[in-house]
């Protein structure tokens, strides 16, 4: 079995800078081997990035500390994994509501449930974005912590789509809740003053679907968000066997990418289909998009991929990397780094939905 292993020892690779410079260890040295297939077996110290704000350092470092403790708890349920998303979501969307002021209604779209947020300014246009969550697609952990931001700063509508979830509902279950509410959209809204965006599976979701309208012979929208995504579920990127969900801390399970392991999402479909992994499907014409990321998402190398793919396709698409912060860490509301990433998605769809 070949594996890419990355040995740390965690108060080391994950310590602060205060950390570091107080207690340096001279025992700990930076090392890289390789096997002769190219397996990397890699021992680095990693000191605190100067380049992020102060809120960011202190927010890795307490990062560092839940991992710890979550380890001390062991693996989770599915069960308890959705408790504990729903309750984190509710108190992270109360936030974001009180940051970025908006009205919520909860309502049903094509059958699908749907929360229609509207900015309290009047909207710019009769413009409409629809948002898809991320969550691993076995959970809910964005629905408003994502639309609510973006329908205040960009001043358009959003809808968010709390599409079917795994292992209850695998591919294509979530791409047909969103292809529906799409369908009805298409009679209010013209093809060009709509937008879909989503973080991690909600971004995963969002290219999918672009892909599945186009086989459908439906009009695509006007702009597609990819926020910490991947486009290929046949292979495996090099961050995903660096990186955890919070980027440096937490443990490590590498992926055997001659054996890859099951996946509820997936289920029995072909890892190659072009609806699920759009790396595989004919991009030319796809809609103007932008892919957010940074450089300790574990999801860094999909989402780079993927846009280079679209690059080659000759589409228009725009990466931002942002400095050593984790997967979907703008769903901390606290960092100067959020609301600047906030900012340029907000930014992009102003300028490309209905213009």
């Amino acid at each position: 079995m070949i594996l890419r292993r990355l040995c740390v020892v965690a108060s080391a690779v994950l310590a602060i800078a205060s950390t570091l410079t107080a207690q340096p260890n001279s025992a700990l040295q930076d090392s890289a081997t390789f096997d002769p297939d190219g397996t990397a077996h890699v021992t680095r110290v990693i000191p605190t990035a100067a380049t992020i704000s102060p809120e960011a350092r202190k927010w890795l470092e307490s990062l560092n500390r839940e991992s710890l403790n979550q380890q001390k708890a062991g693996p989770e349920t599915l069960a308890e994994r959705r408790t504990r998303t729903d309750a984190w979501r509710k108190q992270d969307s109360a936030e974001a509501r009180t940051r970025y002021p908006v009205n919520v209604e909860e309502t049903s779209t094509a059958g699908v449930r749907t929360d229609i947020i509207t900015p309290l300014s009047a909207p710019v246009n009769n413009r409409v974005l629809i948002n898809l969550h991320g969550g691993g697609f076995n959970s809910d952990s964005g629905s408003l912590i994502e639309g609510v931001p973006i329908a205040n700063l960009a001043r358009i509508k959003v809808v968010s789509v709390y599409y079917r979830l795994a292992p209850e509902n695998p591919f294509p279950a979530a791409v047909d809740d969103v292809v529906a509410v799409y369908r009805e959209l298409l009679k209010t809204y013209k093809p060009r003053n709509i937008g879909i965006y989503g973080t991690s599976a909600g971004a995963i979701l969002t290219a999918e679907v672009a892909v599945r309208l186009r086989q459908l012979g439906l009009p695509l929208p006007a702009a597609l968000g990819i926020f910490s995504g991947l486009a290929d579920f046949s292979r495996v990127g090099d961050s995903r066997q660096m990186f955890t969900l919070k980027g440096l801390p937490g443990q490590l399970e590498p992926v055997d990418p001659s054996h890859l392991p099951d996946d509820p999402y997936v289920g029995k479909t072909d890892r190659k289909d072009p609806v699920l992994s759009p790396i595989f499907a004919d991009l030319r014409g796809m809609p103007p998009t932008l892919l957010v990321t940074s450089t300790r998402d574990l999801l860094l190398s999909d989402t780079a991929t993927f846009h280079r793919a679209l690059l080659h396709a000759g589409d228009d698409a725009q990466l931002v990397v942002f400095e050593a912060l984790p997967h979907s860490f703008w769903y901390n509301f606290n960092l100067p780094e959020t609301a600047e990433a906030l900012q340029i998605m907000a930014n992009f769809f102003d300028q490309k939905v209905g213009r």
